[in-house]
């Protein structure tokens, strides 16, 4: 047997705009067959021999896409709305035909994709379930040891017996994710529908998909929540504009991902000191974040110091000077200020030359996500602000999934702009008080 679960080679898949390029289900064919008889006949235009040419009527959802998936990876895909993500997904669930290259998928497959997808809306919970596995290959005993369970994942005990049509979109998607998790595929596809549930079962399905992986099994992910990404998945593809823009570790995608959308990188410098911020006095060169290894970064470990280096530059003697971060979240919150208290140049002029200031953060303090640094510096007697570079840096914070760090072994949301890592004492008394 391979090890290789996925294997996608030079995948495109065309569009005409303005048309339907065919049902995108057997139901979806079925029911245009049955309600437009003569119109389901016409011949759907094939794509041009020269697509490039006929650009402004076509439309490439995905153009020479190509990856491997060992089997027991979860893979992460992510990217803005549009780049081609569902339309992958939906070949690889064999949902939609490619319009060129290959895609192969070694095993049984377990599609959760978009709601309304892949129950019959007349058929009970229970009887869809038994459908699902039908269409898996299982035999009814198989999907019988199966079924408690699946009932007991969905929390939909009370409807089981009632057909889905019934169902409210939470309740689908309940009842979808349990039969794609339970029913033991080799290939688990899950799109961004998990957005749909509620918070506590957004977390449930997260253990469950972390736990198909443990038993072997090979999981595509596509999600917006890059916290889960870059929790639950060991490597992620970065899709846009319908192709492939980065791959690697999942850590260091979400990061490039998130600071791409943000409009600015890990390091910023001013080569013209004429147009760099600031006045007569003092000019801004660089601004970078560093690790605690003094590299350059653009991903911090949650648990591990991280540096805001600022190097400056005095043209002519200046009075004591303050440099000065402001750290702001995606919501553009202000998480926090600091000030350079270094005592040796605390209260003292500064003669002209280039000067470096960093100031370290220390580990375990600040959340998961996206921090965006806002550099200055200023001078109290007299009162002066010699420049202020709003967005000048960003890096992207990724917590642990070792459990040591302030999440401890919760693998949900967590409120707060900061995750300080505490002490905690607890004392036993043997004795309980009536």
């Amino acid at each position: 047997m391979t090890d290789v679960a996925v294997r996608v080679d030079g995948l495109g898949k065309l569009y005409r705009l303005g048309t339907r390029s065919g049902p995108s289900s057997l139901r979806e064919a079925l029911g245009a067959t049955l309600s437009r008889p003569f119109r389901s006949l016409r011949s759907i235009p094939a794509p041009p021999v020269n697509v490039e040419r006929a650009s402004r009527d076509w439309i490439w959802a995905l153009r020479n896409v190509s990856f491997e998936v060992p089997r027991g990876q979860i893979l992460g895909i992510i990217g803005p709305n549009g780049a081609g993500k569902s339309t992958l997904l939906k070949v690889l669930s064999r949902i939609v035909e490619p319009t060129e290259g290959r895609a192969e998928i070694h095993g049984r497959v377990g599609c959760l994709l978009e709601v309304g997808t892949g129950f019959h809306p007349e058929l009970t919970g229970r009887e869809n379930i038994y459908l699902s596995g039908a269409l898996l290959g299982m035999r009814k005993a198989e999907i019988d040891r199966k079924l408690d369970e699946i009932i007991a994942f969905a929390e939909i005990e009370r409807f089981i017996e009632t057909p889905v049509k019934r169902y409210s979109s939470g309740m689908y998607v309940r009842l979808a994710f349990a039969v794609a998790a339970h029913l033991e595929p080799e290939v688990l596809i899950v799109d961004e529908v998990l957005a749909v549930g509620d918070v506590a079962f957004q977390r449930k399905c997260l253990s469950k998909m972390e736990d198909v992986r443990q038993h072997g099994r090979t999981i595509l992910f596509v999600s917006h929540n890059m916290p889960a990404v870059t929790r639950l998945c060991q490597r992620a593809l970065l899709v846009s504009d319908g192709r492939i823009r980065k791959d690697g570790l999942a850590a260091d995608v979400t990061s490039a991902y998130v600071l791409d959308s943000l409009s600015t990188t890990s390091m910023r410098e001013w080569p013209n000191r004429d147009t760099a911020p600031g006045n007569e006095l003092i000019r801004l060169r660089r601004v970078r974040v560093c690790d605690d290894a003094g590299s350059t970064s653009e991903t911090a470990d949650i648990r591990r110091p991280i540096g805001i280096e600022m190097t400056y530059e005095v043209i002519k003697s200046a009075p004591p000077l303050v440099p000065y971060y402001e750290f702001f979240n995606e919501a553009g919150l202000c998480i926090f200020v600091t000030q350079d208290l270094d005592a040796e140049w605390r209260g003292r002029s500064r003669p002209p030359g280039t000067y470096t200031s960093v100031a370290w953060i220390p580990g375990n303090l600040l959340a998961e996500g996206a921090l965006i640094v806002g550099a200055s510096i200023f001078s109290v007697d007299p009162y002066v602000w010699h420049f202020h570079a709003r967005d000048t840096v960003a890096f992207h914070v990724v917590d642990s999934v070792a459990g040591d760090s302030a999440r401890g072994d919760w693998d949900g949301p967590l409120s707060g702009a900061v995750r300080p890592l505490l002490t905690w004492t607890t004392v036993f008394s043997e004795n309980a008080s009536n």
